[in-house]
């Protein structure tokens, strides 16, 4: 049953709420931010694609382990003024297949809540990283209020079953820090519209320190 939940609801249901209003405007804050040559982890159907600064971004390396996502991804594609920039990469962000040094500019936008290894994917990213690249993040995560983070913890069993493992008690400043990270730039926010348990976001910069 949860195998044709993964493979049928999970997509669209994900695609969806991540292209919410208030996600969108999150997202908008520090894609804009990207130059050079780029990696964006988790690219999903597109989303990002038309917040990028094209007279900046010299490369796009999109990175997403579903084929579906990355058919839907290419078709967002079509006519865009990135298209003959971007390198789709069907793979995880555990084993990201580029070359040490070769990244600018690494997008991480509403998916380190869903991987599953984000230890590893945060470790291979400074991997391709250039000195003095940047990691540009908008995520959402665990509540500072007690009684939010308490529900948080409560809710995130059955949150994760019905929305392809999606974590809602993950600090996104904590795991950044935890793998050689240093915060540039940080905001946080509950966003509008959106249930407490589920809408505290993040955003900000980060470099390998």
């Amino acid at each position: 049953m949860f195998g044709l939940w993964d493979r049928y609801v999970v997509p669209p249901l994900i695609g969806c709420a991540c292209s919410a209003k208030p996600i969108m405007r999150q997202r908008a804050k520090v894609v804009p931010m990207a130059e050079g040559v780029v990696l964006e982890v988790g690219c999903g159907s597109g989303t990002n694609f038309d917040m990028y600064d094209t007279s900046k971004v010299e490369r796009l390396h999109a990175l997403e382990p579903s084929e579906g996502m990355i058919k839907r991804a290419r078709r967002a594609l079509d006519g865009h003024a990135l298209a003959e920039r971007t390198e789709f990469h069907a793979a995880g962000a555990e084993a990201v297949p580029l070359t040490d040094n070769s990244v600018d500019t690494a997008v991480v936008t509403f998916v380190l809540c869903t991987i599953p290894d984000w230890e590893s994917s945060l470790t291979e990213l400074r991997r391709v990283l250039k000195p003095g690249g940047r990691v540009l993040f908008a995520e959402h995560g665990r509540a500072p209020d007690a009684d939010v983070a308490k529900w948080q913890r409560r809710i995130e069993p059955v949150w994760k079953a019905l929305a392809g493992g999606c974590h809602l008690t993950r600090s996104t400043a904590e795991m950044l820090e935890a793998t050689g990270y240093e915060i540039e730039s940080q905001d946080a926010m509950y966003l509008p519209s959106t249930p407490k348990f589920a809408g505290y976001s993040v955003w900000g910069t980060a470099r390998a320190a």
